[in-house]
């Protein structure tokens, strides 16, 4: 079926601006994207946590442009990547993105990597993509393996710690991220080898063997699937955190105080109820492990670019579908509106792109989309919702958004502003509000404060008017006569 992007953009037309906004005679920049699965953003050791180790993703922020307060716009499924995917893939929000997961109307819906396609660029993914296969095959010409929507370990992989439990992360006889060469990638060789290091192996071989023989440019899609669990690593990452030594977060209970739509989900069910402090240091040690492993991989790519010669004109763009609680307020998963779930990382790097700066703005992870679009001076497509971050990049101009909204399924609605955040639980009739400033670990719950009534008052307007603008059918005062999705 004839797609509305092909029939309108046609290939090679136009010349790149770039972030200079001046038409440019040179060729059109290559985009290298990788993302990850389940990476907060305080996953990076330079921006937040001096606990991780994250030398490769250090020098991409010191060499780029890092977006502080990125988010993604929610779920409608507890597999929170297929829908923060399916907005990043079709610039769609997340009411008219649900919609079309999967659905025939998605036929007619410009795609990311297709509309680049579309004008001339090469196209090319390995790795996760856990969308629908249609949609795969409309976006890239190109492919290496790509990978499940989640690897799964041995049972006791999860639940622990617990007596007699002596699974290990390293051990590759236990499946999950441990894949056969043979199956995965065609070697002749029987090997075992990290998914991670598969995905990379793959986007290195195409820099350095493919993308210079191309005569075009070259859109990469790096899918990658951690630091989602089972959280394997080889051991030399595991022992750089001995979990005795984890510090335990702020924002730490042994269980979340009240029925938030996802109390005994899968993510959930990883760690023993209550959550206790030995079990939060373990779980956060192996994440931090797998993060680790995931940036020497990165490293190996960024190290293949330069090598590559494509350096100067590649845009890299580093980001993660969602965040991760690991230990935070009771919950191990994603299934929730707090800035440990929602909040993610967003970095640049690339031609005419500042070094070292940061922006605070509220963006959404959804606009690289029309992004990419603007720095190749591509139409972006009229279906696409999520405005370009070009020019924020340089400070041409003002602020994107006032406030940017998270939804989870029926159970949870959330807004966030710069100074504060409304979370609605309409189907236990809950409301929190945080004061970001002062406590960014969204520990103590203002909500009955007489002091903010106002704050709170507005808020909920903004959030009335956000789903106005959205599309959301949610009553929030009579949630009950609207059938939850089910978990």
């Amino acid at each position: 079926m004839k797609s509305l992007v092909a029939g309108s953009v046609a290939s090679g037309a136009l010349a790149p601006k770039g972030l200079s906004g001046q038409e440019s005679t040179g060729p059109r920049p290559n985009f290298l994207f990788m993302i990850a699965d389940d990476l907060t953003f305080r996953g990076i050791r330079t921006l937040y946590d001096q606990e991780v180790s994250t030398p490769s993703l250090d020098r991409l922020v010191r060499s780029g442009c890092a977006f502080t307060h990125c988010f993604q716009q929610g779920s409608w499924t507890p597999a929170v990547c297929i829908a923060s995917r399916m907005m990043l893939l079709t610039g769609l929000t997340t009411f008219r993105a649900e919609p079309a997961t999967p659905s025939p109307a998605c036929d007619f819906t410009p795609l990311w990597g297709q509309t680049l396609r579309a004008t001339g660029y090469h196209t090319y993914i390995a790795g996760k993509w856990h969308l629908d296969p249609t949609m795969l095959q409309r976006c890239f010409e190109e492919m290496g393996p790509i990978g499940l929507g989640m690897f799964e370990s041995t049972p006791d992989a999860y639940h622990r710690p617990t007596p007699g439990n002596s699974w290990t992360p390293w051990d590759e006889k236990l499946k999950g991220h441990w894949l056969d060469t043979k199956t995965w990638q065609n070697s002749p060789h029987d090997e075992i080898h990290h998914s991670c290091r598969i995905w990379a192996d793959c986007a290195v071989d195409h820099l350095l063997h493919r993308v210079p023989r191309l005569n075009q440019p070259f859109f990469m899609y790096i899918g990658f699937n951690e630091p989602h669990d089972p959280r394997q690593a080889p051991k030399e990452f595991v022992d750089m955190f001995p979990h005795d030594k984890i510090a335990i977060p702020p924002n730490y209970l042994p269980q979340f105080p009240f029925d938030n739509g996802f109390l005994r989900g899968r993510d959930e069910q990883l760690a023993p109820f209550p959550r206790t402090r030995e079990a939060v240091q373990l779980h956060r040690s192996e994440y931090y492990a797998i993060i680790a492993y995931m940036d020497s991989q990165i490293g190996r790519i960024l190290d293949a670019l330069e090598r590559s010669g494509k350096a100067d004109n590649t845009y890299v763009i580093f980001t993660a579908d969602h965040g991760l609680a690991v230990g935070q307020h009771g919950l191990m998963g994603k299934q929730s509106l707090f800035d440990h779930s929602i909040r993610i990382p967003w970095i640049i790097r690339g031609p005419g792109v500042p070094q070292g700066k940061k922006v605070d703005e509220l963006v959404y992870q959804h606009s690289t989309f029309a992004t990419t679009c603007d720095l190749a001076n591509i139409p972006i497509p009229k279906s696409v919702e999520f405005p370009s971050l070009a020019d924020l990049i340089t400070g041409q101009v003002s602020p994107r958004h006032d406030a940017v909204f998270s939804r989870y399924q029926n159970y949870q609605r959330a807004v966030r502003t710069p100074d504060y955040k409304l979370i609605v639980y309409p189907q236990v009739k809950k409301v929190e509000l945080f004061d970001m400033n002062k406590d960014p670990w969204e520990i103590t719950n203002l909500a009955a404060n007489p002091a903010l009534k106002t704050v709170k008052e507005q808020l909920m307007q903004r959030l009335r008017t956000f789903q106005h603008e959205l599309d959301d059918k949610l009553n929030l005062d009579h949630p009950a006569k609207q059938r939850p999705v089910e978990s």
